[in-house]
């Protein structure tokens, strides 16, 4: 199975715009035979907390439908980053749509201090796959901090995903915490960020794939839009900027 990461920019609080932008990856990934897309954190919105009360939508949104379309007809599981407002409040979440199968959720679990005012945090983790790839979505802050990886593995993960959204300082310390994880778990990181300024910052992509020793395969770099398509099968990675 070839696991395709996209590494986007996102048109700030538009998501129609972002909905076709990501149609575009999507078949980018179906032409590198990628049985499966994910993007960076919130990438239908752009990580814009400020405007999370804004943006916030329910999983009803008729607007996300056409990634189940896509997933259906081709046979390919899709993640998506948007806010999703709940009796809660409202998470970061990664929507994964998969063929014939229901909408599955994962939402951000820690939180960094400066998305308190903004998010709430959840305390549910999911494995996608659960019977064969048992692969762990982890949403940026937390998959820095090991609690996270290591709750992951107790529940049996054997591909550690995270998306993100990190300036330089962040991707500096994700280089330097995703290898010890993916050696000390024995498990893959793949990493997935975006490019383009976000909320205060920069955003510096640079997604990457370790692999179980902690030793990197392959990234893109830190400018252009692009896939990383990882074969988990003969654990090489191919790349592609649009």
């Amino acid at each position: 199975m070839k696991i395709c990461l996209a590494q986007a920019k996102a048109v700030k609080g538009n998501i129609e715009v972002n909905i076709t932008n990501h149609l575009q990856f999507i078949h980018l990934a179906l032409e590198k035979n990628a049985k499966a897309i994910f993007f960076p954190e919130l990438s239908l919105t752009g990580y814009e907390p400020k405007l999370a009360g804004a943006l916030a939508t329910k999983l009803e949104d008729k607007r996300l439908s056409v990634f189940q379309q896509m997933a259906d007809a081709h046979n390919i599981s899709i993640g998506v980053g948007i806010p999703i407002r709940n009796l809660a409040g409202i998470e970061i979440t990664m929507l994964i749509f998969q063929a014939n199968k229901p909408q599955l959720v994962y939402a951000k679990q820690q939180l960094h201090t400066d998305e308190l005012p903004y998010f709430v945090e959840s305390n549910q983790q999911i494995l996608l796959w659960p019977d064969t790839l048992k692969l762990a979505p982890a949403i940026c802050y937390e998959s820095l901090q090991i609690s996270h990886a290591k709750n992951a593995h107790t529940l049996g993960a054997k591909i550690y995903l995270a998306s993100v959204a990190k300036p330089e300082k962040g991707i500096n310390k994700a280089y330097l915490h995703y290898p010890i994880i993916a050696a000390q778990y024995q498990m893959p990181v793949l990493m997935v960020n975006c490019v383009g300024y976000c909320d205060n910052f920069q955003s510096v992509g640079g997604s990457s794939v370790w692999d179980k020793s902690g030793n990197i395969i392959a990234s893109l770099d830190s400018v252009r839009e692009g896939v990383l398509v990882f074969d988990l099968a003969s654990k090489e990675c191919i790349s592609a900027y649009r």
